[in-house]
């Protein structure tokens, strides 16, 4: 039972942020900040938190799977559980097609563009790289032609070249048209806008997948 409970309460997660990216996308769309919304909601004694991003790991991301092939098995169609891995697993490339789509409108080629990514574990202040969605997010970028640099603070470099045959650098360049913050590493968080600046070129665009930054107009800034 013990197993079963956890793959329970893992598929209920998977479903609670997923509802959570479909509304990032639905804010988006409406010009609102999904976590100022989030926040006002947090107000109610009953609101559940849970917030958008990627959902990787050997957990979250992998025990809804064991739920809907078992459901399967008995002629059952999990439609919920369905619905909720699709939306988490098509997040990558929603970031991925949002950030071509600003480069285009700021005159930056993808195929002359760099981007940065920071983070590639699979949750924040760990080295696990297992079933990383920053991962998928980064060959996301890769197929529209963009060059794109990975840190990581935690991973090891050679698992992420076993894993995924990505490179990590080594150094951090100057001359960024857009950084990608994908997992909130507590060494990540210290860093200001001003830092951001002085690695990008002109017209800066940041991305802040787990929303661990304040809003700013100093750059383009952008959250689920």
């Amino acid at each position: 039972m013990g197993e079963a409970a956890k793959v329970i309460e893992n598929t209920q997660r998977d479903i609670n942020i997923a509802l959570m990216n479909e509304l990032s996308m639905i804010f988006d769309k409406m010009n609102l900040d999904t976590k100022e919304v989030l926040e006002a909601a947090g107000t109610k004694w009953n609101f559940l938190k849970f917030s958008p991003g990627l959902v990787g790991g050997h957990c979250i991301g992998i025990d809804p799977y064991y739920l809907t092939y078992k459901a399967q098995q008995l002629e059952i169609s999990p439609q919920i559980i369905l619905s909720g891995r699709k939306i988490n697993d098509e997040m990558s490339a929603y970031i991925a097609r949002k950030l071509v789509k600003q480069l285009i409108q700021f005159n930056k080629s993808p195929q002359d563009s760099k981007v940065l990514v920071m983070g590639i574990t699979f949750k924040e202040n760990v080295a696990d790289i297992r079933n990383s969605k920053v991962a998928d997010l980064v060959t996301e970028l890769m197929d529209y032609a963009i060059n794109v640099h990975i840190t990581d603070v935690y991973a090891s470099p050679n698992e992420v070249a076993h894993e995924y045959r990505l490179t990590l650098v080594e150094q951090i360049s100057d001359d960024y048209d857009a950084v990608i913050v994908a997992v909130a590493h507590e060494q990540y968080k210290a860093f200001s806008i001003d830092y951001f600046k002085n690695i990008m070129r002109e017209k800066p665009i940041l991305y802040d997948i787990k929303g661990i930054y304040q809003r700013t107009e100093q750059l383009h800034y952008w959250r689920l």
